[in-house]
């Protein structure tokens, strides 16, 4: 089983035969361990169409290079280009690596929480000015669509969608709020992305219980983060969604950032136990992106669980390891 049919067995819901997939929504650390710094638009400005073009392919080399190493089932790391740039890499990409890995997209038309100095005059607007909200959210939604065709034909095939909903301590807007003004926009969405034969996987940090029932309802195909810094348990999560809904997740980077090994350990084994390697529709995740600040080492560390306890049907080491608690209680 390559790592793109990994992956896309878990989407289906299914259990893959071999090592659970895994994927990072991003992987900050290129410049210290492959010597390059992952390509961004600004790198592009001024360069000339050779020089460009030079610069994608070896950023398609590398994020190549990144997936062979750690194993990941899919490649992330082009969303910080340009439409057309991105399109580019997604195809030298794959002129590199043929089918082997998934390839990934991301785009999200849905109101996320807004800077804070901005939060008091979002509520207004959202108050104040509903349809005009919900509108705007509908022509985000069309353009975005646009896009995520574009991509689709350069060879994308899921979308992660990253807008963030919810704090530690629960979401931005309550929930008759959400299921107003971003519920039935991310679910035309989803429904939209559908229809061009994409994936969808649904991103958001911070405690989602609250909200869980209206992001499985938008159909998304699969949840990102399941944050354990928030005190979401994947075990109840997937207690609630069984295995309908594909869940990501959920490694705790305040562990990978400080390097705590022993709970690096305890929280991979967690998460594949609960995430649930053994009855499928599951991916191996940190809980957000191995980001600058984690020590590759607390990374390595992650990974070795992954390759020592991700099979199906293996006895995992269980004894001791309780539910993940929020950042103010530990």
């Amino acid at each position: 089983m390559t790592p793109r049919e990994s992956i896309l067995t878990a989407l289906r819901h299914e259990t893959p035969s071999g090592l659970v997939p895994h994927i990072e929504l991003e992987y900050q650390l290129t410049a210290e361990e492959f010597g390059m710094e992952a390509v961004r638009g600004h790198h592009l400005e001024g360069k000339s169409a050779a020089a460009a073009d030079d610069l994608l392919k070896r950023n398609a080399d590398l994020w190549v290079r990144v997936a062979e190493r750690f194993r990941w089932s899919a490649i992330t790391g082009t969303h910080w280009l340009p439409l057309d740039a991105q399109c580019r890499c997604l195809e030298l990409i794959r002129e590199r690596a043929g089918d082997t890995y998934m390839l990934t997209a991301f785009l999200d038309p849905t109101y996320s929480i807004p800077a804070g100095e901005h939060m008091m005059d979002h509520v207004i607007y959202l108050t104040d000015h509903a349809e005009e909200a919900k509108e705007q959210s509908r022509q985000a939604v069309a353009s975005q669509l646009g896009a995520a065709r574009a991509l689709r034909d350069a060879g994308a095939e899921i979308v992660f969608m990253c807008a963030d909903y919810c704090f530690n301590t629960g979401p931005f807007l309550s929930p008759s709020m959400f299921a107003e003004f971003v519920t039935p926009i991310l679910t035309e969405f989803v429904d939209g992305l559908h229809e061009l034969g994409m994936w969808t996987v649904k991103h958001t940090d911070g405690d989602i219980m609250p909200i869980l029932d209206q992001l499985v309802a938008s159909g998304t195909d699969a949840i990102h983060s399941i944050d354990p810094m928030a005190g979401v348990d994947i075990r109840e999560v997937r207690r609630r969604c069984g295995s309908d809904v594909t869940l990501f997740g959920n490694v705790d980077c305040s562990y990978l950032q400080e390097a705590r090994e022993e709970l690096i350990r305890e929280s991979t084994l967690y998460a594949l136990e609960y995430g649930g390697v053994d009855r499928g529709s599951y991916v191996l995740a940190s809980s957000n992106c191995i980001f600058r600040g984690v020590p590759q080492r607390s990374y390595d560390v992650m990974l070795q669980i992954r390759e020592e306890y991700g099979y199906p049907g293996c006895r995992r080491p269980m004894d001791g390891l309780e539910p993940p608690k929020p950042m103010g209680q530990r």
